[in-house]
């Protein structure tokens, strides 16, 4: 992996253990950090950002090499972890710190978004329109130590073998003949 010329992106599309267990599967992924975006108040909690209040969404912030995997294909992979047309939830995780989001850092990373959004629901595979924010990160607040990785050290707590597991089957099967995940997956 060329280190110089890494990327960053992030984005929200729920639960964000969901998110990163997947994102850490793919060839050309650096790093994951779960934290929170989007919001008013500085250095939140989990539980602040859980109650809806702060305005921020759990999101996941994603370093990578754009030799070995492009903004377009994180666009994908990002549309199929979530349903981008639910407002405010995925599954039974309601509530705006759940919504669908992409953070931009610049113009361009606003026109590929709102590209990436053109592109994905021309599929028709959701029925309806998306309602993915695009939004300008102001500041990415990591998430507490025990939230990185959640999955990986904790497969079998009840939401990660109801939800993330299952979610991490079905992303394997379907990125996995595409050729896109890594060999050395730790899961």
């Amino acid at each position: 992996m060329d280190k110089q010329n890494l990327e960053t992106i992030t984005f929200g599309g729920g639960c964000f253990w969901c998110v990163d267990s997947v994102l850490d599967l793919l060839k050309g992924v650096e790093s994951t950090t779960s934290g929170y975006a989007g919001g008013h108040k500085a250095n939140p909690t989990y539980e602040e950002v859980c109650t809806g209040e702060t305005g921020h969404a759990e999101v996941v912030k994603l370093t990578y090499d754009p030799k070995i995997i492009s903004y377009e294909q994180l666009m994908d992979v990002f549309f199929f972890l979530h349903d981008p047309t639910q407002l405010n939830r995925q599954g039974n995780d309601i509530g705006t710190q759940y919504r669908s989001v992409i953070f931009y850092k610049d113009d361009t990373e606003k026109a590929n978004a709102e590209s990436a959004i053109k592109t994905s629901e021309a599929t028709g595979k959701y029925s309806g329109k998306y309602v993915t924010e695009i939004t300008k990160l102001e500041e990415f607040y990591p998430a507490e130590q025990y939230h990185q990785g959640y999955y990986e050290i904790n497969p079998n707590q009840p939401y990660c073998s109801a939800v993330v597991g299952p979610k991490i089957v079905k992303f394997k099967k379907h990125f996995g003949e595409l050729g896109m995940l890594r060999e050395d997956a730790r899961y």
